[in-house]
């Protein structure tokens, strides 16, 4: 892998940064030596800003701003002199589903709402790589599977409750969905790694492995033998197919995925701790 920039002095905007995967990348980023600045929809918010305050590097090199994507501008005075911008924010309105995760999502897992959001997510993107070519913007997207693995806010954000926190919590089925999956680690360090390393460009898919979620049932029982898991799928229908997703270009990154059993061990003991839920 080459030379990655160095942190030390450089300032970064991470929009969004109170949510599951924005708020590892703070991390990671105060951990490097940036200076970060912070979007949060709302800075009386203890729910939005104690876990980010709360990080190592934050009392100097961490400053917080309020802002809305649904207000034109609110943004330009956190991005005003950074030298990259990590946008992981999206608008949310009454009518979204809350779902960080857009790439092969389980069919069980959309819905209506759930579709809008998908949805969203693409259109989103496909408008920002066309504005990044008009106005010459060095731009690159990071498209992670399922994200699971430890949470830094102090809620459940809607992935963890899906993939993991149903399924240890009495639940009689599971979904019959295929998906794959990535530890949220991997996700932030590869945000960072895409504006540090000079050659990053495109598009990354990143998964660690693709499971359905009969698979993950098992890994479970092999990690918490005594744990009630659902030992039926939701349908009688045929299993969703396993596929298969390249890791060759995330390498390039440097990305070391984290194994998926390691990924479920640590969501679970994150939220046994986290959120006292007896295992």
């Amino acid at each position: 892998m080459e030379q990655v920039l160095s942190g030390e002095g450089k300032r970064v905007c991470v929009t969004g940064a109170s949510g599951y995967i924005a708020s590892w990348i703070v991390k990671l980023l105060l951990e490097r030596g940036y200076i970060v600045n912070a979007t949060v929809r709302r800075l009386d918010d203890p729910a939005k800003t104690e876990h980010l305050l709360a990080l190592d590097g934050a009392e100097n090199r961490l400053h917080l701003f309020e802002a809305d994507l649904l207000k034109e501008g609110s943004f330009d005075p956190a991005i005003h002199g950074c030298h990259a911008v990590e946008h992981t924010d999206t608008p949310v309105t009454n009518d979204t589903v809350i779902n960080e995760t857009w790439f092969s999502t389980p069919e069980s897992c959309k819905g209506k709402k759930g579709e809008s959001y998908i949805i969203s997510k693409i259109l989103a993107e496909d408008a920002a790589w066309k504005f990044a070519k008009e106005h010459a913007i060095d731009m690159v997207s990071i498209n992670p599977a399922a994200v699971i693995g430890p949470l830094l806010q102090p809620t459940i954000n809607v992935t963890t409750m899906y993939f993991v926190y149903n399924l240890i919590k009495g639940s009689e089925t599971y979904p019959n969905g295929t998906c794959g999956w990535v530890h949220v680690n991997d996700v932030a360090e590869a945000h960072i790694r895409a504006f540090e390393i000079p050659s990053a460009n495109g598009r990354y898919i990143l998964s660690e492995t693709v499971a359905h979620f009969s698979d993950i049932v098992k890994v479970l029982h092999e990690l918490y033998p005594s744990l009630k898991l659902p030992n039926r799928c939701e349908d009688d229908n045929p299993p969703k197919p396993i596929y298969m997703l390249s890791k060759d270009k995330a390498k390039s990154l440097g990305i070391e995925y984290v194994p998926l059993k390691t990924a479920l061990w640590e969501t679970v003991e994150c939220l046994k701790e986290k959120f006292m839920i007896n295992v």
